[in-house]
C-alpha cells in the first residue's frame, strides 16, 4: 500500500500521522517489555499535548537474537484471530535499561535502541553494528474515508539485497517491488502467490516477519528508496527483527519460532508419476505408465492419481470412480506389489452434487454465510462449499474420510487449492476474522491432512504434496510450485518461486517437470527433466497430456533414466540436508546469497542453486543448450564429466541434454550410494567416499544419515600432504575411498588410503 505522493506529499485523501519524537520510555521488568511513547508533532509546550494522537511502541523478546514490536495507536478494539503460532523460548527475558539519553531492550546479541531526545530515532544493533534504523516519517498511522492503516519502514543500506515473501515468480532480488501477501490462485506468471509468508531476509544478515496472517503490503524499496516498508490494516502492527548474523541464522531463528520442517521419508525423494489431470486413470491406462517405466529402467517410487480418480462434479466426495475403478483396493494392492506408493489427489471443497453436501451442511461443517446459509459458487466445482477447518468435528470427519482412503491403500495426499478463501459476508464457525483466515486456511487445511497421515504411518513417515501456505506451512511438507506453462521461461520462473520459498523457511520443494500447462516440446521437458530431478522431490505431472519420456523421444527416456539414477545415487548426501531442513530449518535447495553470504557475485544469481552445501546446479533454460552461472572461489569440479573450473567468475558453457552445469565445491567428500533404483536403501551400505580438491590438513567427518532406525554412520578424512586417509569404527558395511579416477575399498572397520597424484581432482 503507497500512501505518499513522491517523498513530501501524501496521496490525496490519505492523512498520515508519523512518529516524530519521544515523550516518553517505561519499563515493566516482569513482562519483559519497553514501551516507548511517541508524539506525532513537536511538543514545545504544554497544549502541543491537546487534542493530538500519541503512538505507542511496545518492544519485547520471545527468545534471544528476536525482538518483537508492536505499534498501536488505539489499542481498544477487538481482537479476531487466527495468529501465527510464535514459539518463545522457555523462561527468557530480555534485559532492559532506560537513562536520560535511551531506552534499551537486547535480546541475546540484538538490540533496539530508542533515542529519546531529538528526532525520531530507533537502531537495531548486533554485534556492534547497526542492521537497520528506523527514521522520521518511518512508524505511520493513515486514515482515509474508507480504512486505517499502520506502517513501519526499516532502513536497508547501498547495496543491501531482500529475499523470500513466499514463493514469488517474479525477480528473486525484492528490491523495487510492491508484494502484496495475499494467497490466489495466479499460475507462475503473475505476481500473486500460492504461498504468501510476510518475512524477508537481506544479504546484510538479518530478517523481519510481520506477524499477521492478513494482507500485508510490502514496498521494498519501491515508496522510499532506502527503506522497506510494511503496512497492515487496522490500528496495531506487530513485527519481529531476526538477528543473525548469516541468513542461516535467520532461518534457523525463524523456524525455531514458527516451526521446523517436518522429517520426510525416505521414499519420497524418489521419482513421482501421473497420467496427468485430465488424462484417463483406468487400470489398464496406469499399467502401461508404470510398466513402461520398468521396461525402460526408469525408477519409479510414487504413482499419483490426480482429481478424475473422483467422479466428475462431485469432488470431493472420496469416492473412487467406479466406472473406472471398480475394485480400487485390488488395484492399489498390485501398484503397491510393483513396489509404488499411492498418492491421491484432495482437496477442501465439496461440490453440491457430492453426496457428502447435504451430510456437512447438516452437521454444520461447512463455511457459512453471515446470514447461516452455506457458502456457495460455482468456480471450480458446481456449487462447491468450502471445509471450516476452524470446526473440530468438521476436521475429524475430514480425516475419517481421509482414514478409509488409507485403509484402502493410499499413501498420502495432493493437498490441491486452499487458496481461494472467500473474505466478504462469511461466519467463520469460531469467530476468526474473514481476512486473517484468507491466508491461514493454508495451513490449517494442510496441517489436518498431514497429521492424519502422521498417526496413521508414524512421524517421519508423512509427507504431502501441498500447493497453498503461509507461515508455519513449513512444518507440513512437501510443497510444489503450482501451474506452470511447458516453456523454458516458466521453467525459470517456477525455480525463481523455490529460491524465494527457501528464503521464507521452507525446506523441500518441488515443481512440474515439464510444465503443468500445455505439452512441451522435447526440448524443454528433457532440460526440466535435469532441474527437476535435482530437486529435492522430484514429479512428472501435467494438465491435458502426459509426461511419460517415451512419448517424447528416446533421447528423453535416456535423459530420465539418467538423472533419476544420478538422484538415486546421491541420497547418502541429500539425505545428510534433508535431516537439516528438519532440524535447523536450513532448506535442501539453497540461494547462492544463502549458502555463500560474503560473495556478492552470487547475490542476484537466480537461475541456479546449491543442493545442499556442495553442489551448484545451474538449470539450462534455452534451446541451444547454452547457459551462464556463477561459481565462488575455487577450483569446482564437473560432477558429471570431471571438468575443473575456477571461480569467483561468472561462466559461460553449452550443454547437451544429457548434461548439466552441476559441480562440486572444492574441498568437499561427497558420498555415493551404490544403488540407484530406489532411494530407500541402506545408504552407507557400499557408499563410495569421493574426495574433491580436499586441502593439505583437511580433516572432518563425513555422516552418512540412517533410516528407518538405522544408525548412522560416520567416516573420517583427512588429508596429510599427499595422502588421504579415511576410517571408519563400522563393521555393518562395504565401503570405497575415490580420489580422481582411482578407487580403494573395504568391508566394515578399516583404514583407506590414496596418494594423490597431479591429475587428481
Amino acid at each position: 500500500m503507497k500512501f505518499t505522493d513522491g517523498y513530501w506529499l501524501a496521496r490525496p485523501g490519505m492523512t498520515p500521522l508519523y512518529a516524530v519524537e519521544v515523550d516518553d520510555v517505561r519499563a515493566d521488568a516482569a513482562a519483559g517489555t519497553m514501551t516507548v511513547y511517541a508524539t506525532t508533532v513537536p511538543v514545545r509546550g504544554r497544549g502541543d499535548t491537546l487534542n493530538r494522537a500519541l503512538l505507542t511502541i511496545t518492544y519485547s523478546s520471545p527468545a534471544p537474537g528476536v525482538i518483537k514490536t508492536r505499534v498501536q495507536r488505539h489499542s481498544g478494539g477487538v481482537h479476531l484471530g487466527p495468529d501465527f503460532e510464535i514459539t518463545a523460548a522457555p523462561d527468557f527475558v530480555p534485559e532492559i535499561s532506560i537513562d536520560e539519553s535511551r531506552g534499551v531492550l537486547t535480546a541475546g546479541e540484538l538490540s533496539v535502541v530508542v533515542r529519546r531526545s531529538g528526532p525520531w530515532l530507533v537502531e537495531f544493533r548486533s554485534g556492534g553494528r547497526v542492521l537497520t534504523t528506523s527514521l522520521p516519517r518511518s512508524i505511520g498511522h493513515v486514515t482515509n474515508h474508507a480504512a486505517t492503516w499502520v506502517h513501519q519502514q526499516l532502513s536497508i543500506e547501498a547495496g543491501e539485497r531482500v529475499y523470500g515473501l513466499g514463493e514469488r515468480f517474479g525477480a528473486f532480488v525484492k528490491n523495487g517491488q510492491v508484494v502484496e501477501t495475499w494467497n490466489a490462485d495466479g499460475g507462475t506468471s503473475s505476481e500473486q502467490a500460492y504461498k504468501s509468508i510476510p518475512f524477508y531476509v537481506t544479504s546484510r544478515g538479518y530478517g523481519v516477519l510481520v506477524d499477521s496472517p492478513g494482507n500485508v503490503s510490502f514496498e521494498v524499496g519501491s515508496e522510499v528508496n532506502s527503506r522497506v516498508q510494511f503496512s497492515v490494516e487496522g490500528e496495531t502492527l506487530d513485527y519481529y527483527v531476526i538477528d543473525g548474523p548469516e541468513p542461516k541464522d535467520v532461518l534457523r531463528r525463524y523456524t525455531a519460532l514458527t516451526g521446523r520442517p517436518s522429517r520426510v521419508p525416505a521414499w519420497s525423494f524418489g521419482l513421482w508419476l501421473t497420467t496427468s489431470f485430465t488424462a484417463s486413470y483406468d487400470e489398464e491406462s496406469v499399467n502401461s505408465f508404470v510398466d513402461g517405466m520398468a521396461e525402460r529402467d526408469l525408477p519409479l517410487s510414487v504413482f499419483h492419481f490426480d482429481c478424475f480418480w473422483m467422479r466428475e462434479y462431485q469432488w470431493t466426495d472420496f469416492e473412487w470412480d467406479a466406472r473406472t475403478f471398480p475394485h480400487p483396493e485390488a488395484q492399489l494392492a498390485r501398484l503397491h506389489a510393483k513396489g509404488l506408493r499411492i498418492s491421491a489427489w484432495i482437496n477442501p471443497y465439496i461440490a453440491q452434487r457430492s453426496a457428502l453436501f447435504a451430510e456437512a451442511a447438516a452437521a454444520g461443517y461447512l463455511l457459512k454465510r453471515t446470514d447461516g446459509g452455506v457458502w456457495q459458487w460455482d468456480m471450480w466445482q458446481a456449487g462447491m462449499a468450502l471445509i471450516d477447518f476452524t470446526n473440530p468435528a468438521a476436521r475429524d470427519w475430514y480425516v475419517g474420510k481421509l482414514d478409509r482412503l488409507m485403509e484402502q491403500g493410499v499413501d498420502t495426499f495432493k493437498t490441491d487449492f486452499g487458496e481461494r478463501i472467500p473474505v466478504d459476508g462469511v461466519a467463520w464457525h469460531d469467530g476468526s476474522d474473514p481476512h486473517r483466515m484468507h491466508n491461514f486456511y493454508a495451513k490449517l487445511y494442510n496441517e489436518v491432512v498431514f497429521r492424519a497421515i502422521e498417526r496413521r504411518r508414524g512421524a517421519g513417515d508423512a509427507v504431502v504434496f501441498a500447493r497453498s501456505a503461509t507461515v508455519g506451512s513449513q512444518q507440513y511438507p512437501v510443497h510444489w510450485g503450482g501451474d506452470c506453462d511447458s516453456t523454458y521461461l516458466s521453467m525459470a520462473e517456477s525455480l525463481r518461486g523455490g529460491l524465494s520459498l527457501a528464503m521464507s523457511g521452507f525446506g523441500y520443494w518441488s515443481h512440474d517437470i515439464g510444465g503443468f500447462e500445455g505439452t512441451p516440446d522435447p526440448g524443454v521437458f528433457k532440460r526440466w527433466l535435469a532441474f527437476g530431478l535435482l530437486s529435492s522431490h522430484s514429479r512428472l505431472h501435467g494438465s491435458d497430456s502426459v509426461r511419460v519420456p517415451w512419448v517424447f523421444d528416446d533421447e528423453a527416456v535416456d535423459v530420465t533414466r539418467l538423472f533419476t539414477k544420478l538422484k538415486m545415487r546421491l541420497m547418502p548426501y541429500l539425505a545428510r540436508f534433508a535431516e537439516e531442513a528438519h532440524t535447523d530449518g536450513i532448506p535442501m535447495m539453497r540461494p547462492m546469497a544463502l549458502e555463500f553470504p560474503g560473495d556478492r557475485g552470487g547475490y542476484d544469481a537466480d537461475t541456479q542453486y546449491m543442493l545442499g552445501d556442495a553442489l551448484v546446479v545451474a538449470p539450462v533454460f534455452t534451446p541451444d543448450g547454452s547457459v551462464e552461472y556463477y561459481l565462488p572461489e575455487g577450483e569446482w569440479t564437473s560432477l558429471l564429466d570431471g571438468s575443473v573450473a575456477a571461480g569467483r567468475r561468472w561462466i559461460s558453457e553449452t550443454h547437451g541434454f544429457d548434461s548439466v552445469p552441476l559441480r562440486v565445491r572444492p574441498g568437499t567428500v561427497l558420498p555415493l550410494g551404490a544403488v540407484d533404483d530406489r532411494p530407500d536403501y541402506d545408504w552407507a551400505d557400499g557408499v563410495t567416499l569421493r574426495c574433491f580438491a580436499l586441502p593439505d590438513g583437511y580433516d572432518a567427518t563425513t555422516t552418512v544419515p540412517g533410516h528407518d532406525g538405522a544408525a548412522s554412520v560416520a567416516f573420517h578424512v583427512r588429508r596429510d600432504g599427499a595422502v588421504i586417509t579415511a576410517t571408519t569404527d563400522d563393521a555393518r558395511a562395504g565401503w570405497s575411498l575415490q580420489v580422481g579416477a582411482r578407487t580403494v575399498s573395504a568391508t566394515g572397520a578399516a583404514q583407506l588410503q590414496i596418494e594423490i597424484e597431479e591429475t587428481d581432482r
